[in-house]
């Protein structure tokens, strides 16, 4: 049986389906139904990931990554029917990794479970972060495209790095803000729309169809491999 994952759905049919297109994809599965029992699940029993609904009783999925994030770092997947911009931007900014708007594909749900699984999966003595033709490398505070180093400012790499760190996790403005805190001078989310835009000139082939650095319109920007699949 492969990585278990907790899905923490108050709908008791959405669970169940849920559930069945995991163990298709040959995950281990467990199930509970409102956001205490989610608390209660993971700290006695920590998963590979959670999925967890915005909108359960009592406590909510919001509380549930705000309480998680205080004593670990699991992979929280969010389902929301909400598409306000404000309710995805907090459920990012409160640590959940990324999101997914009710309803669904299959699909599109099963892709961002296996991109959070690899993350969590991923091993190594390298700090070396590779995604596509794109290196990170931390330790020598380099990044090359191809081959080729490319010069960036140190804002401009703690942001590429952080959101290299977590390939395809959405980052919101806010949280890539704190990235570079102390690093700048004066800085708004504004700031980040030009690290970004510097960013695209240097490591993308073509910076106005980004392959790397994607627009997440709403929310923020993610990182992935280039290979637009």
């Amino acid at each position: 049986m492969g990585s278990c994952v907790l899905v923490a759905e108050d709908n008791v049919m959405q669970a169940d389906m849920l559930g069945r297109y995991l163990r298709q994809e040959g995950y281990a599965v467990r199930i509970v139904h409102d956001g205490r029992s989610a608390l209660d699940e993971v700290r006695r029993n920590p998963p590979d990931l959670l999925i967890l609904d915005v909108m359960m009783p009592g406590v909510d999925g919001l509380d549930v990554v705000r309480l998680l994030r205080g004593e670990s770092d699991l992979p929280v997947l969010m389902l929301t029917a909400r598409s306000t911009e404000d309710d995805l931007l907090h459920g990012l900014d409160l640590g959940a990794d990324d999101y997914v708007t009710k309803p669904y594909s299959p699909r599109e749900l099963m892709a961002r479970v296996r991109t959070l699984l690899r993350r969590v999966q991923r091993t190594g003595g390298t700090t070396d972060i590779t995604l596509g033709d794109l290196r990170v490398d931390p330790d020598r505070h380099e990044v090359r495209v191809r081959g080729e180093v490319v010069e960036c400012t140190a804002s401009e790499f703690r942001v590429l790095h952080t959101m290299a760190a977590s390939p395809g996790r959405v980052f919101s403005r806010s949280q890539l803000l704190n990235a570079v805190h102390g690093l700048d001078g004066y800085i708004t989310e504004r700031t980040i729309d030009a690290h970004v835009m510097n960013l695209r000139k240097k490591i993308e082939a073509q910076p106005r169809r980004p392959a790397y650095l994607l627009t997440v319109h709403g929310v923020g920007y993610k990182l992935v491999d280039g290979s637009g699949a």
